[in-house]
């Protein structure tokens, strides 16, 4: 770390460390990932900054960002950049080099495809500062075999020679990585996502409350379609007739609209727009989750603690959301198993649901918390500090899966 601000007492846990996070699109998880740990990191006295797009993110990522600025000693540094590869990425990749430069950053940690392009690069022929990486499923999320995914594997394979420590979000993720890009060839950490202690209080459901809810991006990625087909399927073969809400925006609104309209369930299933997750889970008794793909959702967590009752996917990171109750996950894509397992839900009791719930929430606590995050994610960077000077690493660190490479 020569010329930059690291002391010995920082190698040594105490201390603290210059910390700049890199990322795209100021929205959804991620941006919710980032903002928490850096609130926390600021809060145990880091210097930390924040790097992103300036052309996304919208009103609401303009007031959380405001709001936070006056506590980031490296500051809010935003920049135009695109979500796929852009004669535009040079100019950006130049201002977020020379910020990091200027910031006298210990740590550079990029986060999504993107922000880990752009943190990760100068890794390739400079020492200065360790750099971080967390994909957040990022470049992962496309099909494999498809010409962009071949595209943005090579590049994986090519920063991971300008990464200092992995910190994966899921183990799923994680074994995306060597499947298709390879061995990491540094540090490794798998570090779950965490949630708050307020995010831990149970939910009640209101009154007027329908029998589903679905809440995320309306995106083909997140299998509404099949379970707006599973509602349909069970209007056909049981008396039951069960409503939901759908809590969301995103580009496939109007086609899903016109889908529930053909099966004629515009009465019964709303489109209730974008709402707090908490705000959410009071308008439903059971959340479904039939997506496709993911990486390790907030979304999920957030029910979990709420002791909000799931019908799930099994994808990507769900499983270790789930832990010893990963049995109770269906596979994806098939209305069919989804209609069944909606209505085995909808039959069981609610203390039976009441009591899943309460467990899964047990086990969420114990292990996906943001002090457990935070903790992991600080280690990480110390080890990779320590790494840097050729000093061994601990062997054991708290809220973290390590490997060594």
């Amino acid at each position: 770390m020569s010329g930059h601000s690291t002391t010995a007492a920082s190698l040594n846990g105490a201390g603290s460390l210059r910390i700049l996070h890199v990322l795209r699109a100021p929205l959804g998880g991620l941006f919710r990932h980032v903002i928490d740990l850096t609130r926390e990191q600021v809060a145990r006295g880091h210097a930390v900054g924040l790097i992103c797009d300036s052309t996304t993110g919208g009103a609401t990522a303009d007031t959380v960002l405001a709001q936070l600025a006056p506590s980031l000693q490296l500051g809010v540094t935003r920049v135009p950049m695109q979500r796929n590869p852009n004669i535009g990425d040079l100019s950006a990749f130049l201002k977020v080099m020379a910020h990091s430069r200027a910031s006298r950053a210990d740590v550079v940690h990029g986060h999504g495809s993107k922000g880990g392009l752009y943190a990760r690069l100068p890794g390739l022929w400079s020492r200065a500062a360790v750099r971080a990486y967390t994909p957040h499923g990022g470049s992962f999320n496309y099909r494999p075999g498809s010409a962009i995914h071949l595209l943005y594997m090579a590049t994986e394979r090519l920063l991971k020679y300008g990464t200092d420590i992995f910190l994966f979000e899921s183990e799923f993720i994680a074994n995306c990585f060597r499947r298709y890009a390879g061995d990491p060839g540094s540090l490794t950490r798998t570090v779950w996502n965490g949630i708050g202690e307020a995010e831990f209080v149970p939910v009640t459901a209101n009154a007027d409350a329908v029998d589903f809810l679905y809440i995320g991006e309306l995106r083909s990625a997140k299998g509404i379609d099949t379970f707006i087909d599973a509602l349909a399927q069970i209007d056909r073969t049981t008396p039951l007739r069960p409503t939901a809400v759908l809590a969301g925006t995103g580009p496939d609104r109007d086609l899903l609209i016109q889908q529930v309209a053909q099966h004629g369930l515009s009465g019964r299933v709303n489109f209730a727009g974008a709402l707090p997750a908490r705000m959410a889970f009071q308008r439903a008794r059971i959340m479904v989750v039939p997506s496709r793909a993911e990486s390790l959702p907030y979304v999920v967590l957030e029910a979990a603690g709420a002791r909000m009752p799931m019908v799930s996917t099994n994808v990507g990171g769900i499983p270790e959301i789930f832990g010893p109750y990963a049995n109770q996950l269906i596979s994806c894509d098939q209305p069919g198993l989804l209609a069944c397992a909606l209505v085995q839900a909808l039959q069981l009791s609610p203390n039976a649901r009441d009591d899943q719930a309460a467990q899964l929430a047990q086990f969420a606590a114990s292990r996906f918390t943001i002090g457990h995050m935070v903790d992991a994610v600080l280690d990480g960077y110390r080890d990779a500090v320590l790494a840097k000077k050729g000093i061994q690493p601990s062997q054991t660190r708290s809220g973290a899966l390590i490997e060594r490479h």
